[in-house]
C-alpha cells in the first residue's frame, strides 16, 4: 500500500466522501427508525386533520429495545494473556481511554447499524502537570467514518479510512472537517459544510505501519454479502406492519367502538322546510321524542380482539427473527419456570455468544494496535490474549454457586479460578479477594517465611564458601 502524498490528499478525500454517500442513506434510515421516524402508513388524498393526528401517533416502536437486550448482555472486563490471570499491560489503555463506560457505545452502534470502528493513534492524557502518555482509543459511529479495504473480507487493515465531522466556529459558522488516515499519516481538510473546496490544514505522522482503524462487523460472511446488517435493518418491514395495525386499531376505536345509534319514523325539518338530522349521537347525549311511530336501536360495536392479535403476532415475528425472548417484547411474564426462562433465552444466548466472538476479536486487534502505538512490540505481536467478558446470564445466585462448589470439591478446580463465574462479581472484585486470600491464609505465610529463612541460609554458606576459598592477599 502506497501512501498518500500531500498533493493527493484533497481529491482522495472527495472520492472516499463520494463512495460513502450511498452507505449514509442506509444509515440514515436505520437511525430514523431508532428514533421512532417511521415511514407512514397510506394517507388518502385530502385526509382530514383528525387522520392525521392519528397517524403521528400510531407508533410502537419496539427496536430500541431488541439494540439494549443484545446490548446488555455484552460487557468487556478484561484481556489476559495466554494461561494468566492477570489482565496484560493493554488493559492499562483500555482503562485510561474510559472503555469500560465508552464500549457500550461501540457495541450499540454494531448493533444497530451493523459496523463500528475504533481509532488508534499515538498521545497523551492528563493535564499538562501529569500527564500520561498512552495511545488514544476512539470509538466512532460508521455515520461519521467509513474504512475501505483492497479486500473487504480478507484483509485484517484497511487501506484508507476517513472521517467526517462538523465543527461550530467562534464566529458562529460551522465548517467540515475531514480526516484521512493511511499507513504513516492523518489529514485533516477543512471545507464547507457541503463538503466542497477541500483545502489540506494539518499532517499528523503516526507511523504505525497500517492503517490505524479496526473494524467491528455485526457479522462474517466469507462472501461479503450478510457482514454489515446489525439487528434494526431486517426488522423494519416488520416495524411497518405493527404501525399499520396500531394505525387501524386507533381508527376503530375512534369511529367504530362507540355504538352508534339509529331512529326511523322520524322527520324533522328546519325552518325552511328541509330535512335534518334529528339526534347528534354522542356518550353524554339522550335521544327522546313524543312521536309514537319513532322507532330507535344500535349497531354493534367493533371488536377490537382481531387488531390485538395481529399486533402480538408481528412482535412475536420481531422476536423471532432478533431471537430476542418474546417476554421482553410483550410483557408476559406470569409463572414461568427457571427452565421455561432459559428456554426462552436459548437463542439470545447463541446470538450473543457469536456476538462475543467477532467484537471479541475486534477488541484483541484493538488492544495489540494500541500496544503497538505505545511502543510495546511484545504486546503488539501477542496473539494468544484473549478478550474476557462478564456472565451476564441470568440464573440463581443459590444454584451458581452449588454448582461452583461441586466443580472445586468433585473435580478439584481451585476455587479461585471460579470466582470470577459468580454473577455480578467484577475484575476488581476477584483481584481484592486474591490480595485478601493471600493475606489471610495462614500457609502461604509460613511458606513465605520458610522461602525467606532459606534463601537467607543459601546466601550465608554461599558467602563462607567464597570466604574460605578465597586465597590470601599478602600485604
Amino acid at each position: 500500500m502506497a501512501a498518500i502524498a500531500d498533493a493527493q490528499a484533497p481529491e482522495i478525500a472527495r472520492k472516499l466522501l463520494a463512495l460513502r454517500a450511498a452507505e449514509q442513506e442506509r444509515l440514515r434510515r436505520i437511525a430514523d427508525y431508532m428514533a421512532g421516524r417511521h415511514d407512514s402508513v397510506y394517507v388518502p388524498r385530502g385526509a382530514r386533520q383528525e387522520y392525521r393526528w392519528m397517524i403521528r401517533r400510531a407508533r410502537v416502536n419496539v427496536l430500541p429495545l431488541v439494540v439494549t437486550v443484545t446490548a446488555q448482555n455484552l460487557y468487556v472486563e478484561g484481556y489476559r494473556p495466554e494461561r494468566a490471570s492477570e489482565n496484560a499491560k493493554a488493559w492499562e489503555y483500555w482503562q485510561a481511554n474510559r472503555l469500560d463506560g465508552r464500549q457500550h457505545g461501540l457495541h450499540r452502534a454494531v448493533l444497530k447499524y451493523g459496523v463500528a470502528y475504533c481509532v488508534v493513534l499515538p498521545g497523551e492524557f492528563g493535564d499538562r502537570h501529569a500527564a500520561t502518555s498512552a495511545p488514544v482509543i476512539t470509538p466512532k459511529s460508521p455515520r461519521r467514518m467509513t474504512a475501505y479495504y483492497a479486500d473487504p473480507v480478507e484483509d485484517e487493515w484497511p487501506l484508507y479510512a476517513v472521517e467526517v465531522r462538523t465543527e461550530n466556529q467562534k464566529d458562529g459558522k460551522t465548517r467540515r472537517v475531514v480526516r484521512l488516515y493511511d499507513e504513516e499519516r492523518r489529514f485533516t481538510l477543512v471545507g464547507g459544510v457541503d463538503g466542497g473546496n477541500l483545502e489540506l490544514d494539518d499532517i499528523e505522522e503516526h507511523g504505525l505501519g497500517v492503517c490505524p482503524v479496526v473494524r467491528y462487523l455485526s457479522g462474517d460472511d466469507l462472501d461479503g454479502d450478510d457482514c454489515v446488517r446489525g439487528e434494526v435493518e431486517p426488522l423494519i418491514d416488520n416495524q411497518d406492519q405493527l404501525n399499520a395495525t396500531v394505525f387501524g386499531r386507533m381508527m376503530a376505536e375512534q369511529y367504530a367502538v362507540f355504538r352508534q345509534r339509529w331512529a326511523a319514523g322520524l322527520v324533522v325539518e328546519d325552518d325552511e322546510g328541509r330535512a335534518q338530522e334529528p339526534f347528534q349521537a354522542a356518550v353524554d347525549k339522550l335521544w327522546v321524542t313524543d312521536n309514537p311511530d319513532a322507532k330507535f336501536g344500535e349497531f354493534g360495536a367493533t371488536d377490537l380482539t382481531a387488531y390485538l392479535r395481529s399486533a402480538e403476532e408481528t412482535i412475536r415475528h420481531i422476536a423471532t427473527i432478533s431471537q430476542t425472548p418474546p417476554h421482553h417484547l410483550l410483557g408476559q411474564m406470569a409463572n414461568l419456570s427457571a427452565e421455561a426462562l432459559n428456554a426462552a433465552r436459548d437463542g439470545l444466548n447463541s446470538k450473543v455468544a457469536e456476538y462475543k466472538s467477532l467484537l471479541g476479536e475486534a477488541h484483541e486487534q484493538t488492544l495489540r494496535l494500541a500496544a503497538l502505538a505505545a511502543g510495546d512490540e511484545d504486546g503488539w505481536r501477542d496473539t494468544s490474549a484473549q478478550i474476557v467478558w462478564r456472565d451476564t446470564e441470568s440464573r440463581s445466585l443459590a444454584q451458581t454457586v452449588d454448582a461452583l462448589g461441586k466443580l472445586a470439591q468433585m473435580l478439584q478446580v481451585p476455587p479461585e479460578v471460579l470466582w470470577e463465574r459468580i454473577p455480578g462479581v467484577t475484575q476488581q472484585d476477584v483481584e481484592r479477594w486474591r490480595a485478601a486470600a493471600q493475606e489471610a491464609d495462614p500457609m502461604r505465610q509460613l511458606t513465605a517465611v520458610v522461602d525467606g529463612r532459606r534463601s537467607a541460609v543459601r546466601d550465608a554458606e554461599a558467602a563462607a564458601e567464597l570466604a574460605a576459598s578465597a586465597e590470601p592477599v599478602e600485604g
